[in-house]
């Protein structure tokens, strides 16, 4: 028998046992996922977003038949404008799940279930890739302590249903950073990875513009030296991951999203194409509001706290904890690991003794630490929108993650140096896994008990959702807390009753239907005279309904409030029954 196929076999299972257990870690997030989405209603952008995915889908079947034209602009531009102001796969994900598992197949009964169900995955793939990092960058401790972190974040489990694209967008951020932090000592293949991955990450949300900024910053920082010492002798690196990115990734996200076939750059007569159009859109996008600390933000300047706070009130406390102690223990050495700094270490002889010998030539602590505060930097300005909340900062959790599971492992080491001896642990991972548990258990609490209001949960350190209420933080925002009544309307609502559906985009009300949620009977109306029941959605700004509805029926007649801890979410009005 040759010697050769048990290590071929060893050397295997060393590749695989990791993404084992990534696997299914992102396997059991995705079955909480699913067994609690109908549960939770639908938000405005998943109304536009089932639209768009039904169009595309229908474009797709027409490929599978092999209808004629296809692929010619009148029949790509029917199905492709519509909702053309964000890219296109996940959409097709969602259209090509809905077209197979639920209309084909007939393996998922719910509608909304099937188009939810790629951006469930993206989450339990976000899952898998942030326990692969931390466990191939330091350990399997790191790695399931900051996967488990960043599951048991309210925030990310109540978007991680969406059919959405913050979430995925989050794990393609992961995704492009891992293979290029592969690629720094992994050659061609994992630089073609990058550029690759990065272009489906182009085509989920326009935030993936900004990785590029952060792959060659963190290249400059950490093989700068290199650069500059080759180009004395006439030579220059090559930077292989930025090359690949800058040929694959544009490649990559035109071939993907057919509105993009046609006119990209310019039309036939010379007047910007479609990609000044798709930046146009999100360079001067409205501004929304958003309350917080008891203001309603609508326009600039933007409190510059915004995001830091929002972080400290959203985020499991013990999350934030352990991140920090990750930061402590580690901001030295990821500070080294930016060696075109060398220089100035050496000039300035305080700094240069505090900072230890550098060991990672992958500067992977630095890459951890700018994965973290690039997807924030846009918030440092006063003038970028907050409207969408935490989600549009959801791909530095990942890294905030990967922090906190760095500060984990070095505690579980002191706690098992400091009870050896003194108790009998039945195997040498209990102490470790027991410790893990009982740091975890406060953000399992938290999460579980966020849904279905996931926008509504707060930390202690806001005071939870009371709390909050009292600081003036936004209770909820696109309406999907309309689901959350849908069996006390079941219950109450007569039949054909008319309801003003307010801040519910008529697509989400209908999936409601569809999925058999809530009863076809009833009708949304736009106009607070026109029905027999009028919904508001509390938010700061949203105030004057109440107003509008005393005023159009001269009663104050609220027939049910939902609360979440007895915090306010949505009033329904009754109109007055004419004596």
């Amino acid at each position: 028998m040759s010697t050769a196929n048990p290590s071929r076999h060893a050397r295997l299972a060393e590749v695989l046992r990791p993404h084992a257990v990534g696997l299914a870690l992102g396997a059991v997030y995705v079955w909480f996922l699913m067994r609690s989405a109908s549960t939770l209603g639908f938000a405005r952008d998943e109304g536009f977003y089932f639209h768009a995915a039904r169009t595309y889908a229908e474009w797709f079947r027409g490929v599978f038949e092999h209808r004629p034209g296809i692929f010619e602009r009148p029949a790509v531009d029917a199905a492709w404008n519509v909702n053309h102001e964000h890219p296109a796969l996940m959409k097709s994900l969602f259209g090509l799940s809905w077209l197979f598992l639920h209309e084909k197949w007939h393996l998922l009964r719910s509608e909304s279930l099937a188009f939810r169900l790629p951006g469930m995955m993206m989450g339990g793939l976000g899952v898998w890739l942030t326990y692969l990092f931390g466990y191939r960058a330091w350990n399997h401790r790191v790695g399931v302590f900051a996967a488990l972190a960043l599951a048991l974040m309210p925030r990310v489990f109540y978007h991680a249903h969406l059919d959405c694209f913050d979430v995925p967008v989050m794990t393609m951020w992961v995704a492009v950073l891992y293979c290029y932090w592969r690629a720094t000592t992994g050659g061609l293949p994992w630089a073609i990875a990058t550029g690759v991955v990065w272009g489906l990450a182009l085509e989920t949300k326009h935030n993936a513009w900004f990785v590029p900024f952060l792959v060659a910053t963190h290249f400059a920082l950490t093989r700068g030296h290199e650069v500059v010492r080759d180009a004395r002798q006439g030579k220059v690196p090559l930077p292989l991951p930025l090359v690949t990115m800058a040929v694959l990734g544009p490649l990559v996200f035109v071939a993907l999203w057919p509105w993009m076939w046609f006119d990209a750059l310019r039309t036939a007569d010379g007047r910007p194409g479609r990609f000044s159009e798709y930046v146009g859109f999100h360079t001067n996008h409205a501004y929304y509001n958003m309350e917080y600390l008891g203001f309603n933000w609508f326009r600039p300047p933007f409190p510059r706290s915004y995001s830091w706070g929002m972080i400290l009130f959203t985020v499991p406390g013990i999350t934030l904890l352990m991140a920090a102690l990750g930061l402590a223990l580690y901001l030295r050495r990821g500070l080294r690991e930016a060696r075109i700094l060398d220089g100035l270490y050496t000039r300035v002889k305080a700094l240069g003794a505090w900072l230890p010998a550098h060991e990672d030539p992958r500067g992977t602590l630095l890459l951890v630490g700018m994965g973290f505060l690039v997807p924030l930097a846009p918030w440092f300005s006063r003038n970028t929108p907050i409207f969408g909340g935490t989600k549009h900062w959801f791909p530095a959790y990942p890294f905030l993650a990967l922090m906190a599971g760095l500060g984990f492992a070095w505690l579980a080491q002191r706690f098992e140096e400091r009870t050896r001896g003194r108790i009998a642990w039945p195997r040498a991972w209990v102490p470790a896994t027991a410790l893990g548990a009982v740091l975890l258990l406060p953000a399992l609490t938290q999460t579980a008990h966020s849904h279905p209001f996931g926008l509504s949960n707060y930390t202690p350190i806001a005071g939870g959702a009371p709390g909050a209420a009292d600081l003036g933080l936004n209770r909820q925002f696109w309406g999907f807390t309309t689901g959350s009544l849908a069996p006390w309307f079941n219950r109450n609502a007569p039949e054909g009753a008319g309801v003003y559906i307010h801040d519910t985009t008529y697509e989400s009300w209908e999936m409601l239907q569809r999925d058999g949620t809530l009863r076809g009977d009833l009708r949304a109306v736009w106009q607070v005279g026109e029905g027999q029941y009028a919904i508001v959605h509390h938010e700061l700004h949203m105030n004057e309904v109440d107003y509008q509805i005393w005023q159009s029926w001269q009663s104050p007649a609220v027939r049910e409030v939902l609360t979440y801890d007895g915090v306010p979410i949505v009033s329904v009005y009754e109109r007055p029954v004419a004596r």
